[in-house]
């Protein structure tokens, strides 16, 4: 399961860690739409997890949403109202919630729930050579399944992270987990990959 973590064509992914999704004083945690503790606990594994990638050189992908009255469609409207504020381009909410893109990330700006729909993630991907993702952030049931499903159909080896990402619920989360597992990709913990990208930037780190 962990053939498809090496670094030289592995990229981490961050999806949707910002501020609305994550922050008690974000639009979720507002409208009680999830367990903002569960959000807020995944940052120590990404965080664990960026430091272990930039050591071994596997990339690091920052992906986000925002929305707009020119990417909100009928049927986004339709299926959750003209009142649903959330991630509103150039806001508070919209920002970063404690992770940060450095130089030399790649930033990828997404409007919907997949960060493959109407993005330049593939080609961002395939341009630095990626052919497997580590996936990892919220919600575990949305836009990170999302990410996964859309990319395995686009023949990406998919990783999903269990405890660098969590879910609307613990049940929706763990049904994810186990839809992952069973036909889109691999699921493991954040120890798991991380001890993987450790041993690869051994010998970097001794060279050095």
């Amino acid at each position: 399961m962990t053939a498809h973590l090496q670094p030289q064509d592995t990229a981490l992914v961050i999806i949707d860690m910002q501020n609305d999704f994550c922050h008690e004083d974000g639009a979720s945690a507002k409208r009680g739409l999830a367990d903002i503790a569960a959000f807020q606990a995944c940052v120590p594994k990404i965080d664990g997890l960026i430091a272990h990638a930039r050591a071994a050189g596997v990339p690091v992908v920052f992906v986000y949403m925002t929305l707009d009255d020119t990417t909100k469609s009928e049927a986004w409207t339709n299926k959750h109202g003209t009142e649903m504020s959330i991630v509103v381009k150039g806001s508070w909410g919209a920002d970063y919630y404690k992770l940060y893109p450095q130089p030399g990330d790649a930033v990828v700006e997404k409007h919907r729930y997949s960060g493959f729909i109407g993005t330049n993630l593939d080609l961002v991907l395939r341009s630095m050579g990626c052919k497997s993702i580590v996936l990892t952030g919220v919600l575990t049931n949305v836009c990170v399944e999302s990410t996964a499903r859309d990319g395995f159909m686009l023949d990406y080896n998919v990783t999903l992270v269990s405890d660098a990402c969590a879910g609307s619920s613990p049940e929706a989360h763990a049904g994810t987990l186990a839809n992952i597992a069973s036909v889109f990709g691999n699921v493991l913990d954040a120890e798991q990959v991380g001890a993987v990208w450790r041993a690869a930037a051994a010998p970097i780190e001794a060279s050095a």
